[in-house]
This record gives C-alpha cells, sequence and structure tokens, in this order.
C-alpha cells in the first residue's frame, strides 16, 4: 500500500506528508518503506514489480489517490470517455522532478480546454497561471461535476479539482498517475488497473483511502500516520478472505473508478485487530 505526495523532495529524514509504503503477505509484513520522492518511488516500483514478475507472484497495489475524474472530464478533453486517455495526456504533459514539478500550469492547460471558469482551481505559486482560479468560487460554467460518484459517499473525500491546500489531492491524482501510466508502459500486458481493466493480469493497482481506517489508525498513536496507514492498510487486504475481497472489487465504475473497500470499512478493520 503506497501513501501518496504530490510536493517536493522531503529529505533523507523520515517525515510526514511524505510517500510511505507498506507490504504484507498474509501473517509477514515488512517494515514500511520511506520514499523521500517520486522518483526514488518510481525506482522501488519497479523492483518490486520486477521481483514479483521473476518469481511468479501475483501483486496488489494501492496507491491514495484518485485513479479517475468525474464523468464527461475524459471526453471533454480527450474526446474518448476512455480514463487511461487522460492517464497517457498526464504522464506525456507533466514536468516533474524532485524540486518541482508543473502540475499547476497544467491544470490551467486543462481549464483552458472547457466553457467559462474551472474545474481545477488552486494555485501556489507566486506567479498568476492562465485559466487557474486561485478560488474555489471563482469557477463558474464549466459544466464538471464537483465529485465522483464515490466520493460522494465517502464522507470528507476531497475533490479532484482542488489543486493544493490542507487534505487535498488534484496534486497527487497528476503526479500519481504519471507515474502509473509509466509502469504500465514499463511492464505492458503485467499490470490491470481496478476498476478499469483488471482481470488476470499478474500485477494489479489499486485505488485506496487510508481514511476507511482512520479510527483504526489513530489507536496506533504512531508519529508518523502516513506510516501507519500503510501497515495497517496492507494488512488488512492481506488477511482478507477471497470472498470479502471479491466483494469489494465486485464494482461498476468503468470511468471514474471507485475506493477499494467503500463501504466494507467494518469489514476492514475486524481482519486488522
Amino acid at each position: 500500500m503506497v501513501d501518496w505526495s504530490g510536493g517536493n523532495d522531503t529529505g533523507p529524514r523520515p517525515r510526514k506528508d511524505a510517500i510511505w509504503a507498506g507490504e504484507a503477505r498474509g501473517s509477514t509484513e515488512q517494515e514500511p518503506v520511506y520514499l523521500r520522492n517520486r522518483v526514488v518511488a518510481f525506482d522501488w516500483l519497479i523492483d518490486v514489480i520486477q521481483d514479483a514478475l521473476n518469481h511468479d507472484e501475483r501483486l496488489f497495489i494501492g496507491f491514495d489517490f484518485p485513479f479517475g475524474y468525474p464523468v464527461g472530464f475524459a471526453k471533454s478533453v480527450t474526446g474518448r470517455d476512455d480514463p487511461f486517455a487522460i492517464w497517457r495526456l498526464i504522464a506525456d504533459a507533466l514536468v516533474d522532478t524532485p524540486k518541482g514539478n508543473s502540475r499547476f500550469d497544467l491544470a490551467g492547460e486543462l481549464n483552458a480546454r472547457f466553457p467559462g471558469t474551472g474545474p481545477f482551481w488552486f494555485n501556489a505559486i507566486r506567479r498568476e497561471i492562465p485559466h487557474l482560479p486561485r478560488k474555489g468560487r471563482a469557477r463558474r460554467a464549466h459544466g464538471m461535476k464537483e465529485r465522483r460518484l464515490c466520493e460522494e459517499r465517502a464522507k470528507g473525500a476531497f475533490t479532484c479539482w482542488q489543486m493544493g491546500g490542507a487534505g487535498a489531492v488534484g496534486g497527487q491524482i497528476m503526479t500519481g498517475i504519471a507515474v502509473l501510466e509509466q509502469l504500465r508502459r514499463r511492464f505492458p500486458g503485467k499490470i490491470g488497473v481496478w476498476p478499469f481493466d483488471l482481470a488476470d493480469q499478474q500485477i494489479g493497482f489499486v485505488e485506496i483511502w487510508p481514511s476507511l481506517i482512520s479510527d483504526r489508525v489513530a489507536k496506533e498513536n504512531d508519529t508518523i500516520k502516513d506510516r501507519a496507514q500503510v501497515r495497517l492498510l496492507a494488512r488488512a487486504l492481506a488477511r482478507l478472505p477471497s470472498k470479502a475481497l471479491q466483494d469489494m472489487l465486485d464494482v461498476d465504475a468503468p470511468i471514474e473508478g471507485w475506493i477499494l473497500g467503500l463501504g466494507h470499512e467494518d469489514v476492514l478493520k475486524e481482519v486488522i485487530c
């Protein structure tokens, strides 16, 4: 399970609001790994995936950012209701380095394809970015839904459109999708993405949201919440009975994506113990 970050390099010392990864196999757990930036995370993921392929093992990797946008976005931008069309666009357009990335500029460029103002908003840098409002209330007449269906049901979930600020996921989505698309290209035909095309591929990517088990995480008293979240989520999914996992995967959301375990929070917390 991977707790993502859309920010810059967080330095050599493990800290919060960084990228953390937790791994579990049945009752065996690995100590969570601190990944200081997305370049390091990308290389780590390549090694983990390659090792699974070399040993003919199946690997289930969760990432805590949305895999899709509200219905209508992909078609408006690419002409196709295909979430992977957006993945390809973001991977090709985003400039991302450990010291900075172009997510705000890309948000403005995408906004320019819509009528009115928006749907993306929030600019964390000093210079003004064409078509990207700093405040959400400045948006108007862009024609997009504010939330995906799963976000309407997940209390406290942020929308895909807010590009920054405490708790926002807009930057995580762009930087995360770019990395996942690069991994799909690195391992063609080996990676399935739920709920878009996960079938019999050896490697599966799923969208997670650690807040589903937030009350259980709080009991860990870990000074780094991100570390506790990936540890407990990896433990829960590794211990889930096959039928329970299949019930969670039985979702029809081919355009927007879905949060794994939404509506099954009690089951997740029960198996963590």
